[in-house]
């Protein structure tokens, strides 16, 4: 494995479980972090810079480096803030996409390569349903933007891929599915197994989504920045995409096997989508009336009830990446909460 790694978004759920692989393993591991040292950072071996995403410079992260792992983003599904989003999930790629286009051709003369992963979302790919689940090549729809995060990693995917197409950066996308496992400090995506954990899961939006155990994503990320062919190149191309997810399941299944896990009482219903959509329209107003957009929000309800369905078949036969049980990421990620007071 490669001896340097440069690490954005080391804080968060992707983020922080990569960099403790690869302490693990025995890498060197470089991250970006703003102000003081985070508690997710606590007791980790870690070269820090400091810096911020959307102002850059990023040069010091990236020098010497023989990965960068572009992890960092702004999570949040709604329909307000698109533009501090925008300001760190494109503009911040870019950002980073120039420090290592400008630190790879520094090096170029001596022939050391550089490879950059760009870890994107499922998100910014089209749907597809359970039957046919969306690959790699499925394109979105119009209908499926105007979420700001949604729309954002996409523009941020067609920047990476701009790059690349210049010939000026060997990086690869990776799109994982909804990410279940330890390390979760905000907490993230495991908010779901915390709220049927509390009782909430009683009825169950009509949709569904992939979902994959975290520490699976970060196999994945270390498989294309490091997985040669017989001749020596890499088995991820340069401008590839890879969904890095695991099983297909309907919110209802998904809550069942969340609830067996933590000792919770399973859904008793499906709500269909139009009931869903009638809620979201009525969300509507709060935010006509200039409210503040909560958790709960249109643009959240609709996506509930929508088939987030996808086919991770590509990344688990040329990776060779071995699935973990849905279970073991449940239940790691509730020990995990309780252990660090969050259950």
């Amino acid at each position: 494995m490669s001896t340097c790694w440069a690490v954005t978004g080391a804080t968060g759920l992707v983020g922080n479980n990569l960099v403790r692989r690869l302490l693990a393993d025995g890498v060197r591991v470089r991250v970006l972090a703003r102000g003081e040292r985070r508690r997710e950072l606590e007791g980790l071996e870690v070269e820090t810079v400091a810096g911020d995403l959307a102002a850059g410079p990023l040069g010091e992260l990236v020098r010497g480096a023989d990965v960068v792992v572009h992890a960092a983003a702004n999570v949040w599904v709604g329909q307000t803030g698109r533009e501090a989003m925008a300001r760190v999930n494109v503009g911040g790629t870019r950002l980073v996409c120039e420090a290592v286009a400008a630190e790879a051709q520094r090096r170029r003369a001596g022939g050391a390569g550089l490879r950059m992963v760009h870890v994107s979302s499922v998100d910014a790919l089209g749907l597809g349903t359970k039957e046919q689940p969306a690959t790699e090549e499925t394109k979105p729809r119009p209908e499926e933007g105007g979420v700001a995060y949604v729309d954002t990693k996409r523009a941020a995917d067609v920047i990476v891929r701009g790059f690349v197409e210049k010939g000026a950066l060997d990086a690869v996308l990776v799109h994982p599915t909804y990410m279940i496992g330890p390390w979760d400090w905000r907490p993230s995506s495991g908010k779901m197994v915390l709220e049927i954990a509390r009782g909430k899961g009683l009825l169950a939006p009509s949709g569904g989504n992939n979902f994959v155990d975290v520490r699976d994503v970060v196999a994945g990320i270390i498989a294309v920045a490091t997985l040669r062919t017989g001749d020596g190149g890499y088995v991820a191309k340069p401008g590839s995409g890879w969904i890095l997810g695991h099983e297909n399941l309907s919110y209802r299944e998904a809550w069942t096997r969340m609830a067996a896990v933590v000792g919770a009482r399973p859904p008793m219903a499906e709500l269909l989508r139009w009931v869903g959509f009638s809620a979201a329209n009525a969300l509507e107003l709060p935010l006509a009336l200039g409210l503040r957009e909560g958790e709960i929000n249109p643009a959240t309800t609709r996506m509930s009830f929508l088939p987030h369905y996808f086919d991770p078949s590509k990344a688990q036969k040329l990776l060779a990446l071995t699935p973990t049980p849905l279970e073991t990421a449940f239940g790691d990620a509730w020990a995990w909460f309780r252990e660090h007071g969050y259950g």
